[in-house]
């Protein structure tokens, strides 16, 4: 015994010789992915069998006296006293130290392998990393290796290669020629906070667990929910793939207008620049999307290549600048008075109106000439000089003669020549200082200079440099933001990470100080070292067609060209790789239907639907055809993904949710609030149209997802706001009773399903779909007979029916379920337990006990007595619409017709308040509304007619108003014989609770064709409800004859006839006491009115639409239940369709506002 023991149960699984994670498993389980099923079995090699354990088949050892070993398919199998050890294998003898939790191991396993698979776990991205090795081995997959990315390589760079973009290379000198350096520090300093503010609160949500592939928006959509989710992830995507515009129109400028200008098909500026822009971006975008088709591992190989292009451009900047302290670069700007002059149109390079003629250079006096061109009149002529006029005299003037006719502003100012690069000590930032916005088509001007005639306008037909679009403050935001974007890129390869959760937050952090700081010492640079005209010209005419910030550059203006030429080609080849996995990522999770089929691509998982889906839409961002308006566009995007990642970490940090737990811990719900509302200030700051667009974009694809998208629960923040919302709310509504104007009726619902589980009446649920328009608390209950334990099942098929019947109504609530032995139990239950604090159902709506009198089942009517009870102590209001299946679906309005009300009696107003909330919906929407009330003799009808309509008049409800008159009239005969007839059934129906004996007796009585009564519920009828017996169906074999049954009353010759053919017949003593039954005077009474108010109803409200009446209350005395019954089955005699209302005791309408 010691020896099995030894041989079966070691200590360690390490402790056994050749036991290991690579020996092969003997059960053929998958150890490769996440599975939280039956217990793990521990992976067996061959030596451990050649060890001596003698758990196989023939193995013979000698086993405990409990245990018993089954041999068998090659395995010994020990069965014991526990049910799940019936199969259990051999691997189960480690589980001897967990004997108390065997029998629930498939549901709760073992820490140790939950630990093995969770180590086991493998964060698959679908970034470019894994596409890149599926082109490279084909169908053969490579071994999976662990990421081994650390932040310098996997964050740092690609952050700084996604933020230095076309912004910086084409528009920063322009932003701060124009903004002055003081406003556009404070436009750097604004867009670098917002960047810097997410990307604490980035880093928080990426650091609180582990972020798959998927990047922004994986977090926002698994921290704000799949609607919010769905919306910023699309808006991040178009961000994105306008940004693959602006980059390839960054890229088509640097080309066309300063590498190969001869290249523009369309000679000529404006108009024909922009169709330029469009032929050739269209074809750079078309060998882009080629080039990211064939292959990611292209894109991510050249990357390097890009990302060194702009570090070398952004450091050729730095080292021009410190050397234009010493030696100013050589670009002379031509100025007209205070004007700039154009470098194209200098054909000669004579920044002069005339100079000497060629072969009199040696003549020429140089004191004469700079007399003569500091003058503003004619030449004096000299024998000894000949002068001639230069290129841009024929330009200003009618001809190149001196006599010819000029422009009065040419005229009146001389030429002048200033260094464009004045240099880093020459002072020109206090002129660059203050801001200098211009309206399109004002000529760029340096102030300082002395000129004639200023006011003079400017023609465009003239060489000056012109400004091109309206600038100001906000325009220049909307340009310059995109320049800081590109935050994500580290997150977004959070699979490629050795350690994704520190990595992040330090790479991004860093790569974003590093941004600002060069931003904003460009800033100073430019402002410091390159003169205001020429910042302010946008496209470098000034300095002969050179890019601005290239003058600046050191050694050569070709550095940062070819550089900013080659950077922007990367960024949109990253662009137009990213966006297409982001929507990729979108329709995988199948959120949004009309996406799915984005989601499928070629065998390796390359997005080829996406792809194309994007160049598209980067194709119309092209045919913009200008990058000052597709930057706001983007601009728009990219802050509305930053606001809702700010939005995500402030409401976790507030909401203090249990797994809102990381490990980024600088961060804190004001910052995250100052982000997005920096965020939502610079989208209406930089164009409130646009802002206005892309917010209205995003709403409809939230109502989208919230309507027809996919049910998700992510365990998101929304859903933790919601909860803490409903709370609050919950709470302040306990704090008192609703007032009478805040009444609405908070239904429930209770219906009743048949064996199958199926609603028996459906349209009792439109009906209130028609009642509460879908508003209001609304619960839909049944109860299932049996014991919860054992009906587990049939209580999830009935929620789930209640569930599909709601979504097929269109109703909005919630479905509530009790298991109960006895119905009318579970009802009480239902109505005293439903709802919570404030929101508990104040209306319980129920359906009418259909052919009560021939049912098998007599509790249906009894359960029905006994909800009308539990409701009005309950002090609910009571809702029974009767001839439930002839009321109109949603999908058939009534056109025309009434809603007649009988007001007998006043309990809380509902009779007036129902037709009113009714008529809200379009089923009855075109319906009148009468009301009528019954007066007595004693009454004035004229003065109550008057009184009703002035009573209406305050509550706002339109009606037409009858007062109907009851005489006071004898109780006709017909009135006495259908109490008679209702007593006797009553009085047969308690004699019938005899012996199993007295029953088939009477049974067989009853069962008599020369009987002159029968009785309708004789063989069907159960005992009482404090009986448990059980039921007997002794006289079923009278259903045939169902339809001949008909109910007679007693009368003396029919007794005596009865007598004489019965002679030989025993009768039960209490059967022959139905013969002298009187009615009682009471129930007399009651069916009188009974009798009357139906005359009434009937006669007015023949062909009413719908008929609501007040319900009597059930009878103190529980013998007189069936007595009740009858009552109201006679009161509604007749009519098509009936809801019996009872007022729950409180107003619940008033005239007051």
């Amino acid at each position: 015994m010691a020896s099995v023991r030894f041989t079966v149960t070691p200590t360690k699984a390490e402790d056994l010789p050749g036991l290991s994670d690579t020996s092969p498993d003997l059960s053929s389980r998958p150890s490769n992915r996440v599975h939280f099923g039956s217990r793990e079995s521990v992976n067996r090699s061959e030596p451990l069998s050649d060890a001596g354990v003698t758990t196989t088949s023939g193995g013979g050892a000698e086993t405990p006296d409990h245990c018993s070993v089954e041999q068998g398919d090659g395995n010994s199998k020990i069965s014991n006293v526990y049910i799940n050890n019936t199969h259990v294998d051999d691997d189960d003898f480690y589980d001897r130290n967990l004997a108390l939790f065997e029998e629930e191991m498939d549901t709760r396993p073992k820490v140790s392998s939950f630990l093995n698979r969770l180590a086991n776990y493998t964060n698959l991205t679908q970034g470019a990393k894994e596409h890149e090795e599926a082109e490279s081995i084909g169908e053969k997959k490579k071994a999976y290796k662990s990421p081994q990315m650390g932040t310098f390589m996997g964050v740092y760079l690609p952050c700084l290669q996604n933020i230095f973009g076309v912004i910086l290379f084409l528009r920063l000198t322009w932003v701060v020629g124009t903004a002055g350096v003081l406003q556009a520090l404070c436009i750097v300093f604004i867009c670098c906070c917002c960047t810097m503010l997410t990307a604490i609160s980035m880093s928080a949500i990426a650091t609180n667990g582990v972020v798959p592939a998927g990047g922004s928006y994986f977090m926002i959509s698994r921290s704000l929910g799949p609607e919010f989710g769905g919306a910023v992830g699309l808006c991040f995507y178009l961000g994105t793939t306008f940004a693959g515009s602006m980059y390839i129109l960054g890229a088509i400028e640097i080309l066309l207008m300063y590498i190969l200008p001869e290249a523009a098909i369309f000679k000529g500026e404006g108009p024909a620049m922009l169709n330029n822009m469009r032929i050739y971006g269209s074809i750079c975008l078309l060998l882009m999307a080629l080039l990211v088709f064939v292959g990611v591992k292209y894109v991510n190989k050249l990357a390097s290549i890009f990302l060194a292009c702009v570090i070398i451009s952004i450091v050729s900047i730095y080292i021009g600048a410190l050397v234009s302290a010493f030696k100013q670069p050589d670009f002379p700007v031509c100025m007209l008075g205070n004007r700039t002059i154009s470098g194209h149109d200098i054909e000669d390079k004579q920044c002069k109106k005339m100079v000497p003629f060629k072969n009199t250079t040696e003549i020429f006096d140089s004191n004469f000439t700079a007399n003569y061109e500091n003058s503003t009149v004619g030449p004096t002529h000299s024998p000894a000089v000949v002068m001639e006029t230069t290129s841009l005299w024929k330009v200003f003037c009618d001809g190149p003669e001196l006599s010819a006719s000029c422009d009065e502003y040419f005229a009146s100012n001389n030429f002048s020549e200033i260094k464009g690069i004045p240099g880093l000590t020459s002072g020109v930032i206090s002129e660059n200082f203050w801001s200098s916005y211009l309206s399109k088509g004002d000529v760029i001007e340096k102030k300082s200079l002395s000129s004639s005639n200023v006011g003079h306008p400017a023609s465009t037909r003239y060489p000056y440099v012109f400004a091109d679009i309206t600038t100001s403050f906000m325009v220049l935001v909307g340009i310059f933001f995109p320049s800081v974007t590109g935050i994500m890129a580290g997150s977004n390869r959070s699979g490629d990470l050795k350690d994704a959760q520190r990595s992040i937050p330090i790479g991004t952090i860093l790569a974003i100080l590093t941004t600002s700081i060069v931003y904003l010492s460009t800033v100073v640079l430019f402002g410091a070292c390159i003169e205001g005209v020429v910042l302010r010209d946008k496209f470098g005419e000034s300095v002969k067609g050179n890019l601005v910030v290239g003058t600046l550059a050191w050694p050569s203006p070709w550095v940062i060209v070819i550089g900013s030429f080659f950077s922007t080609c990367g960024a949109g080849l990253q662009s137009l790789t990213g966006a297409p996995r982001l929507l990729q990522a979108i329709a995988k999770d199948n959120i949004i239907p009309f996406l799915r089929v984005f989601g499928h691509g070629k065998a390796n998982g390359e997005p080829t639907w996406a792809l194309l889906l994007t160049a598209l839409i980067a194709e119309l961002g092209i045919l913009i055809a200008s990058l000052d308006m597709v930057a706001p566009i983007l601009t728009m995007f990219f802050l509305m993904c930053y606001l809702f990642v700010n939005l995500a970490c402030g409401l976790q940090t507030l909401l203090r949710t249990p797994n809102w737990r990381p490990r980024f811990s600088y961060y804190h719900w004001t910052l995250s609030f100052l982000g997005m509302t920096i965020c939502l200030a610079l989208m209406f700051i930089s164009s409130w149209y646009y802002a206005i667009i892309a917010m209205v974009i995003a709403g409809m694809i939230y109502k989208y997802i919230e309507y027809n998208g996919a049910e998700k629960e992510w365990g998101d923040g929304i859903r933790g706001l919601s909860l803490s919302a409903a709370r609050y709310a919950l709470l302040r509504l306990e704090e008192g009773p609703p007032h009478t104007k805040n009444w609405r009726p908070q239904l429930l619902v209770l219906l009743k399903l048949d064996e199958d589980a199926h609603v028996k009446s459906p349209r009792l649920l439109t009906f209130a779909s028609q009642l509460k328009a879908g508003k209001g608390l609304t619960i839909v209950g049944t109860v299932v007979s049996g014991n919860f334990l054992k009906s587990y099942g049939e209580f999830l098929a009935a929620e789930q029916t209640l569930k599909h019947l709601m979504d097929k109504e269109r109703v909005k609530g919630f479905s509530q379920c009790i298991v109960a032995q006895k119905p009318h139990e579970g009802i009480s239950h239902m109505i005293q337990s439903s709802g919570l604090g404030g929101m508990k159902p104040n209306t319980v709506v129920m359906g009418w006990p259909h052919a009560w009198r021939q049912s098998e089942d007599p509790q249906a009517w009894k359960t029905f007595i006994n909800t009308v009870r539990v409701t009005t102590a309950a002090h609910l209001a009571l809702l029974v619409p009767k001839n439930i299946s002839l009321f109109p679906s949603n999908s058939e309005p009534c056109t025309e017709g009434y809603i007649d009300v009988w007001w007998i009696v006043h309990d809380g107003g509902m009779l007036m308040l129902l037709p009113f909330l009714l008529r809200q919906h379009k089923v009855w929407r075109k319906c009148g509304m009468r009301i009528f009330t019954v007066a007595q003799m004693e009454d004035n009808s004229i003065q109550m007619k008057k009184d009703l309509a002035t009573f209406l008049y305050h509550l706002r409800i339109e009606a037409d108003v009858e007062v109907v008159e009851m005489h006071n009239s004898d109780i006709s005969a017909y009135t006495y014989e259908r109490t008679l007839m209702m007593e006797q059934r009553c009085q047969m129906l308690r004699q019938m609770r005899l012996s199993k004996s007295d029953r088939e007796r009477e049974a067989q009585l009853v069962k008599d064709r020369n009987s002159m009564l029968r009785l309708t519920s004789i063989g069907s009828d159960d005992e009482d409800d404090t009986d448990g017996g059980e039921r007997d169906r002794a006289a079923s074999s009278s259903s045939a004859e169902h339809h001949r049954r008909i109910q007679m009353t007693w009368t003396k010759e029919k007794s005596l006839q009865y007598r004489v053919s019965h002679s030989g017949c025993s009768t039960p003593e209490g059967f022959r006491d139905m013969l002298s039954i009187k009615p009682d005077q009471s129930n007399v009474r009651r069916m009188h009115t009974a009798v009357k108010l139906n005359e009434v109803i009937v006669n007015k409200s023949h062909d009413a639409r719908l008929v609501l009446l007040n319900m009597p209350g059930p009878p103190k005395n529980p013998e007189g239940d069936e007595n009740y019954m009858e009552f109201l089955e006679v009161l509604t005699e007749g009519l098509e369709r009936v809801l019996l209302v009872r007022g729950g005791g409180s107003e619940v309408i008033t005239i007051y506002s």
